[in-house]
């Protein structure tokens, strides 16, 4: 089975433990950083019903339920490997109001109308592809009650530094995921998603649209910088054959390339910066 021919629309392999040890690395910097699960949303009521789309290892799930035992919490992803360590995660801490199941979100989910107060989503970049969008933030207005909220939450690029080898890698991992059909870039320098996912949200119907973005900083000697040295050499490494298929790059040049990122990224002069945006949207209480 070929690297874009997999189950689903990940671009990487959702049944790898590789990935999802990434994932749960990536996902605890990010929320840290945040300012907790519940970063620029509302105050969730008494009994509310929460759910989380391409949830992978289900972090944001069980701190959510963690934090609020009178809230339902629900996951849901592709990945089997993803859920069922979620759903064993959720058991050994005692967690009755989480849940997780398999589900593909490019597809219509198995949900009533109007089934919870919030629906969250993180990471999609590499999930849905630029047609999928507009039918996803569909499904998820059917699936939310109306006055509740959307959140969506998703990195501007691969993230910028002083390094040219860093620089010149995260450019094609842009590249790649605009050529395959990601993001909204008019030239895949960037992802596009943080100016075009707010306009979407709108365009649904949505009111109340408010954005805000975040920073971590990867530079050498901070918090961040040993999550996210970890993160490109599980990402990229992952990512080669697709690179080297979509006729990027060589395999004799990606080597070079991850090589002296890697050598530069353990430089004490690294410097390193990723951007996210967060993004919320109310659906309205009178449809």
């Amino acid at each position: 089975m070929s690297e874009m021919s997999r189950e689903g629309s990940y671009v990487l392999d959702s049944e790898s433990a590789v990935e999802m040890t990434r994932l749960i690395e990536q996902y605890s910097r990010v929320i840290q950083t945040m300012g907790g699960p519940f970063s620029g949303l509302p105050e969730l009521p008494r009994d509310a019903k929460v759910l989380d789309l391409a949830c992978g290892p289900g972090g944001w799930v069980l701190d959510v339920a963690f934090e609020r035992p009178d809230i339902e919490v629900a996951g849901i992803d592709i990945s089997r490997i993803m859920v069922d360590y979620a759903n064993a995660r959720a058991r050994t801490m005692h967690l009755s109001n989480a849940s997780f199941g398999v589900m593909d979100i490019t597809k219509p989910l198995d949900f009533g109308d109007g089934s919870f107060d919030l629906v969250n989503a993180a990471g999609l970049v590499a999930v849905l592809r630029r047609e999928n969008w507009e039918p996803f933030i569909a499904e998820c207005t059917r699936l939310l009650r109306p006055g509740g909220f959307i959140r969506l939450a998703e990195p501007h690029d691969f993230g910028v530094s002083n390094s040219a080898a860093f620089e010149r890698i995260q450019n094609l991992g842009t590249q790649m995921l605009w050529r395959v059909g990601y993001g909204f870039s008019v030239d895949g320098r960037t992802f596009g998603l943080a100016h075009t996912l707010p306009s979407l949200l709108r365009r649904a119907g949505y009111s109340n649209v408010q954005h805000s973005t975040f920073a971590i900083e990867i530079s050498s000697g901070q918090p961040a910088w040993i999550d996210y040295y970890h993160n490109y050499q599980l990402a990229f490494q992952q990512a080669k054959t697709i690179w080297i298929n979509a006729g990027l790059v060589t395999e004799e040049e990606f080597d070079q390339l991850y090589q002296n990122m890697l050598i530069d990224m353990n430089r004490q002069d690294f410097l390193g910066m990723v951007t996210f945006i967060c993004i919320t949207g109310e659906k309205p209480k009178v449809e």
